[in-house]
């Protein structure tokens, strides 16, 4: 087992205190440096690091870097989520770490859609109807995985089917 534990900090985000979601800091207690490339195989990261060695994620809307002694996790329901998230990363770090003969380590993120091709194809009306101040901000959760096309309601049925056309071409976790 290359990763035994970790020291947690929930805290809000400094720029809004008085955002409803926390973030979550785990210091670790080994250096999981040289295990990243073989994660970043397994889980696709959408973004690798070299120098210093990170990767970072998008899962279920929220935006996951691990380092090679951090994680640091953003927009979690509470200290029990952050709680899951942490040992699913431990989890997934070991094994990795474990079956690293049989991975090919990965040195590059993968692709993400482009923003402005998902708004392109939005009716840019920002009419709210999808629960979002703006098109633009809905289109930042669709390019994350975090919401699906099917949450706005104003799309036509020709750019609902191109959109996902385009976003089938990339993995979404």
């Amino acid at each position: 087992m290359l990763l035994t534990g970790y020291t947690k900090e929930i805290f809000r985000p400094e720029c809004n205190a008085s955002f409803e979601s926390v973030h979550c800091k785990a210091h670790l207690n080994e250096d999981v440096g040289e295990a990243l490339p073989y994660l970043n195989a397994v889980l696709g990261g959408t973004q690798y690091f070299v120098d210093p060695p990170a990767v970072m994620f998008h899962h279920h809307g929220r935006i996951i870097k691990v380092g090679a002694r951090e994680i640091a996790i953003n927009a979690l329901k509470d200290e029990e989520e952050a709680d899951r998230v942490l040992e699913w990363l431990k989890t997934e770090i070991n094994q990795a770490w474990e079956n690293r003969d049989t991975i090919p380590p990965c040195f590059t993120g993968k692709e993400m859609p482009k923003l402005l091709e998902i708004l392109k194809l939005l009716p840019k009306t920002n009419c709210k109807k999808c629960g979002q101040p703006t098109c633009m901000v809905f289109a930042a959760q669709v390019r994350e995985g975090g919401r699906g096309i099917d949450a706005c309601p104003d799309l036509s049925a020709e750019n609902r089917e191109n959109l996902t056309a385009y976003l089938s071409g990339f993995e979404f976790e």
